[in-house]
């Protein structure tokens, strides 16, 4: 097919062969995928956490562009996202947000994207029009079945109830309905303000802390088998995943995989399956041909 497509008549030849191609690519880069979502709790819905890093306004705009981002990813596949807790930004962006996402192995694709982000642009909230960058960091965790055993204990909880600030109407606004769970012996912190009751707002709330506490244990014993894939660290300089440049030029790059592409828009519309997919196959061992070969086409 390759010989006639150089012949008369071949470039609509030669544009089928690469339509063919790009679809032979795609098939084995969903089998490597799947072959490789076999973790324990790869199926399970995953909860992500979005927080900015220093910087104010800049930062907190950065994390409300990572969860459009998401949103829309999630859309393109056809998964369920759900806000549990939404704080606002003074000026634009948000605080903090946390959300879930169902659908076909959530938790096993979106892990692949915690850890710190960095942008670089030219900022909307700068007059004189100069270059910023901005981190913002995610965190993602399954969520935890009932019948998973993680033992809390109401003595190492700290509940604080508060008038919740995100959209709801006006009722969710005239009661302190809003709950924020500190777990004291590892100070992890958990809210949601979703929900119109104290009541429901606290049982979300103690799912995601189960979850954050299961996700601390899985970490510390593959800590101790010498397997600990990642580590936390600060939201700056120098520990980004993956870098988000507007200006001078378009590029987004996975510092992990050393996988780039141009093509900034799309990735921002929700096109991070690349970057998924290569963090998964290097994660096994597996040469990532298929992913690179994805990035090319979607740079044309």
């Amino acid at each position: 097919m390759a010989e006639l497509a150089g012949e008369e008549g071949g470039q609509d030849m030669h544009r089928e062969l690469e339509r063919e191609i790009e679809a032979i690519q795609d098939d084995i880069a969903a089998a490597e995928v799947s072959a490789l979502l076999s973790g324990e709790q790869d199926a399970a819905t995953a909860i992500v956490s979005i927080h900015p890093g220093a910087g104010g306004t800049e930062a907190q705009d950065w994390a409300e562009m990572l969860m459009r981002m998401y949103l829309r990813w999630a859309e393109k596949h056809g998964a369920k996202m759900e806000i549990l807790d939404y704080q606002s930004g003074e000026e634009a962006g948000v605080k903090s947000v946390t959300f879930t996402v169902a659908g076909d192995y959530p938790y096993g694709r979106l892990k692949a994207e915690a850890g710190v982000h960095r942008l670089v642009r030219i900022s909307p909230f700068d007059a004189n029009k100069r270059r910023h960058t901005s981190f913002a960091s995610v965190y993602v965790y399954p969520e935890v079945e009932d019948d998973i055993d993680i033992e809390i204990d109401e003595k190492d909880l700290r509940i604080d109830t508060y008038r919740a600030s995100s959209a709801g109407g006006q009722h969710v606004n005239k009661t302190d309905s809003a709950v924020r769970i500190t777990h004291l012996p590892t100070n992890i912190v958990v809210q949601c303000q979703n929900e119109r009751s104290q009541l429901k707002n606290k049982n979300v709330a103690m799912k995601v802390l189960k979850s954050r506490l299961y996700e601390l244990r899985r970490k510390e014993q593959e800590e101790k088998l010498g397997k600990l894939v990642s580590e936390k660290k600060d939201i700056a300089w120098g520990s980004q995943i993956r870098s988000y440049v507007f200006q001078p030029y378009q590029l987004v790059k996975d510092h992990r995989t050393a996988l780039e592409t141009g093509n900034v828009n799309a990735v921002m519309d929700g096109d991070i399956d690349q970057f998924i997919e290569a963090y998964l196959i290097a994660g096994s061992g597996t040469k990532n041909q298929s992913s690179e070969a994805r990035a090319q086409t979607m740079e044309k």
